[in-house]
């Protein structure tokens, strides 16, 4: 597993930032990171579980697209998710509703060219890589019982 303490009814929501002209990666990082520690210090016992930031690279998987053969992203160093892993919906929701989230959230949309919209997702599936014993036993295994 990936969270441990995820549970199987939790919610996972993303926020897509699309960064304005004039703002840079590290406005973002400021902003993200005075957000974060809020939710971490406020939250962490009233639904919050974890979560991450991720910036678009600009690479584009040709191996996994299925939509051209795309060579980098426009929106490269402009682009980044907000993900963060909660109990429940209802406790995400109070957590926006904070007084101390509010004025950090509003400085964040501040940068934010295309607005927010914060989608919550069902969790259906995690999980992380074996281990080298563990993908050595699982190939031996579909060799033995792979249809």
């Amino acid at each position: 597993m990936l969270i441990a303490s995820f549970p199987s009814d939790g919610v996972v929501t993303v926020n897509r930032v699309v960064l304005k002209d004039g703002y840079s990666v590290d406005d973002l990082q400021e902003r993200v990171a005075l957000l974060c520690e809020n939710v971490k210090t406020y939250h962490s016992e009233t639904g919050f579980i974890g979560g991450f930031v991720a910036l678009n690279s600009g690479q584009v998987s040709n191996e996994g697209s299925t939509v051209g053969q795309a060579v980098a992203s426009p929106l490269a160093g402009r682009e980044a998710l907000i993900v963060t892993v909660w109990r429940s919906f209802a406790e995400h929701e109070q957590s926006h509703r904070s007084p101390t989230f509010q004025p950090l959230f509003r400085a964040l949309l501040d940068l934010c060219e295309n607005g927010n919209e914060e989608l919550a997702y069902q969790m259906l599936w995690q999980g992380s890589a074996y281990s080298a014993a563990e993908a050595a036993a699982a190939r031996a295994a579909k060799a033995r019982h792979a249809l």
